[in-house]
């Protein structure tokens, strides 16, 4: 009976029980010295395509955000949501397709909203791990186009060390301050640190825009209301010794910032608030957000196996204000708060990795995460929700020779989703002409189970090196896609859920082949993803509130791409650096059939020129760079989605380090945008209204070591 409930498992891997209720470009510089590496031995890490970034090259891609200082590497996107802030995307793919973790857990935030950023210090990280393909073997539902692994796993080499960052950007006329201090004696360690941001309303290369054909002048070229502010502090401290491990992590993230106010509603021109008063002022419509986390990872270390364990508490309180007017049969509200949202989550993941024999390595783990998110304000988009997820895998890596190694695991999650009902809280005519209270949300409990797996190669014959992975990844639907029923002012649509969609399956095939020698450095990553059942927000001919209607539905997809990069020493100093992507993504069946995905990435390519004279005005490690990025245009649209023209940019970098008595102090400038052209980022949200990209942007940083 086991073995019939195997197989049906294997052939039927996801089952859903319903109840409606009423790799591999790796780069690892330490932060005072660069660091050689075993380039074979880096290749043979994983059978996944996977990058590594350190904290000195993240200082020196400074941009603005996290993500703006990641796009650099290929596949990865930052998808411009205003207020210069950023989501994350991995080979066309965000939100809750792609997970974000910290030090090991998961960052839950409200990662479904269009409109914030990552609630993350970028100032606070050691180094970022970029995991393109499916990472849901190890982190479960939602790792279906990868991972972004973010981590602060630096510890103190001495009594007493620490850094200050200034940085500034003069496109929002940014600046700020990010301070950090450690120490380490007799095992025992700490570092502390904090991050003061405030940047004023940003510019874009256009004079005006165009919403719902009406022209709306820009002052100075600004998007009025985009100001912002950002206050972050954490703590780390732990005990080290020869076999064991454990850190305590608290930190605290704070934003606020504004929306675009011509994007939220046509009743802004309405308003009595003086938006060009002031380019510093945030002013309504505006969100703030409170992410607070607390983590224990402990790692203890027997003869053949080690054990791990983390646990973490997470609270994100996330508030949106507006202007108390009137929407439909909705009547003036009471007060401004228009959505709030608290979120609390716990996690507990327990691992071990042990030695079989000189050659074979097993990993073995278990996840549990619990949610509890509850709403308020007067306005409705999602309802309050509660889940419980939990899991468990099983990994085995064999050494077969020096140049072969295979890998392969799978792993069985469960997750239960609640959500509780929500009605109107003002009357509205139903089809009769009775004044009702409207249900925006029936209660609903879906329960989901599903079994994922991979198989992966590495083989490394000479200067060449190749890798593949095959695997199945999950994503559970979010309360948002079941239980969605009400206006997004922010993406310009109303939005409506569907309690009846099934898990979203996904089957990816991931290959690289790479060739290195001392002048050439080359990488190609193609894959190949389907979808038997893509969940998708699907445009319809209807409106509802002034607004054009969105439904959630479900399509087979098809998707395949390629990321490639290539380094070339020109001479000694001077080195050519060529990457680029390209996604092609195709509905196999639904009403948008035969049309690609919405905001799917268009083709580019980056050619950059670095110049690294090792001597005189760079010092040992200075270097100046031009690089000019090629974007193709997007005809490959979702209807009512319009097409998007191609771009070219113009950007700059310089750096370099030096030594003032006992204080080291690196420095490095950014120039983007240097011809200050008008373009539209097809994966950019607020194109839907005529609003470029931000225009030219001067970034500088400047960090002192002691």
């Amino acid at each position: 009976m086991r073995r019939k409930y195997l197989m049906l498992m294997l052939l039927f891997p996801c089952i859903q029980l319903s109840a409606q209720i009423k790799n591999d470009t790796v780069i690892s510089l330490d932060e005072v010295t660069v660091e050689a590496y075993n380039k074979r031995n880096v290749q043979m890490q994983s059978s996944q395509n996977t990058v590594q970034i350190s904290a000195l090259l993240l200082k020196e891609s400074f941009a603005g955000s996290l993500m703006q200082s990641l796009e650099k590497i290929p596949g990865v996107k930052a998808m411009s949501i205003g207020s210069g802030q950023s989501k994350p995307a991995i080979r066309g793919l965000g939100f809750n397709r792609m997970l974000v973790a910290e030090n090991g857990i998961k960052h839950e935030g409200q990662q479904w909203g269009e409109d914030h950023g990552l609630e993350i210090d970028q100032f606070a990280l050691d180094n970022v791990e970029i995991i393109k393909g499916p990472g849901a073997l190890f982190y479960g539902s939602d790792a279906i186009a990868g991972v972004i692994n973010l981590k602060s796993s630096y510890i103190p080499q001495k009594s007493f060390e620490g850094k200050i960052d200034l940085f500034g950007r003069t496109n929002n006329e940014s600046a700020g301050v990010s301070a950090h201090v450690g120490g380490k004696k007799n095992g025992f360690w700490y570092k502390a640190n904090f991050t003061l941001v405030d940047y004023a309303d940003y510019r874009v290369p256009a004079d005006s825009i165009q919403y719902y054909s009406y022209y709306i002048k820009l002052k100075d070229r600004r998007l009025r209301n985009t100001s912002g502010k950002e206050q972050n502090g954490g703590v780390h401290f732990g005990y080290i010794s020869e076999k064991w491990l454990t850190t305590f992590y608290l930190s605290d993230v704070y934003a606020k910032s504004g929306f675009f106010a011509d994007a939220h509603g046509l009743e802004v021109r309405l308003s009595e608030i003086n938006y060009d008063a002031s380019a510093r002022d945030i002013d309504l419509p505006y969100h703030s957000v409170n992410h607070f986390k607390a983590t224990n990872r402990t790692n203890y270390q027997f003869d053949n196996l080690t054990l791990y364990g983390d646990f973490a508490y997470q609270n994100n309180y996330r508030q949106e204000f507006s202007e108390p007017v009137s929407h439909g049969y909705m009547p003036i509200p009471p007060d401004a708060l228009e959505r709030r949202f608290n979120k609390d989550t716990y996690t507990a993941n327990i691992a071990s990795k042990f030695t079989v024999s000189g050659n074979h390595n097993m990993h073995t783990g278990f996840n549990f995460e619990r949610q509890d998110n509850r709403r308020g304000g007067w306005g409705f988009i999602i309802p309050d929700f509660r889940v419980n997820a939990s899991g468990a895998f099983v990994y085995d890596r064999w050494h077969l020779s020096d140049m072969l190694i295979i890998s392969g695991g799978f792993r069985f999650d469960r997750l239960q989703t609640k959500a509780d009902a929500y009605e109107d809280w003002y009357q509205t005519p139903d089809e009769n002409g009775n004044a009702v209270y409207k249900v925006r949300s029936e209660a609903l409990r879906r329960t989901f189970h599903c079994l994922t797996w991979s198989v992966g190669m590495n083989y490394n014959p000479g200067n060449w090196s190749f890798k593949a992975n095959a695997g199945k990844s999950f994503r559970a639907p979010i309360p948002k896609e079941l239980g969605s029923d009400g206006v997004n002012y922010h993406i310009f649509r109303y939005e409506k859920g569907n309690p009846g969609l099934s898990p979203e399956e996904s089957y990816q095939l991931d290959a690289g082949a790479g060739w290195h020698n001392e002048k050439l450095d080359f990488q190609i990553e193609p894959y190949v993803n389907y979808f038997p059942n893509f969940i998708y927000l699907n445009p319809t001919a209807y409106y509802n509130e002034g607004l054009q209607m969105y439904h959630y539905t479900q399509s087979r997809v098809f998707r395949w791409g390629l990321e490639f990069a290539v380094n070339y020493k020109i001479i000694r100093q001077v080195e050519m650096n060529v990457t680029g992507d390209y996604l092609y993504a195709r509905q196999l069946s639904g009403d948008k059939k035969g049309y690609t995905l919405p905001f799917s990435p268009p083709a580019s390519a980056t050619v950059e020129i670095k110049y690294s004279p090792q001597t005189g005005w760079a010092g040992r490690d200075g270097y100046i760079s031009l690089a000019f990025k090629a974007v193709a245009a997007q005809n490959e649209i979702v209807p009512p989605e319009n097409a998007t023209p191609g771009y070219h940019l113009l950007n700059a970098a310089w750096g370099r380090s030096f030594t003032v008595g006992t204080t080291g102090v690196k420095v490095g400038f950014q120039a983007n945008n240097l011809l200050n052209r008008r373009y539209y980022d097809h994966t950019g949200f607020y194109r839907l209204i005529d609003v470029p990209e931000a225009g030219r942007n001067f970034s500088m940083i400047a960090g002192f070591n002691f």
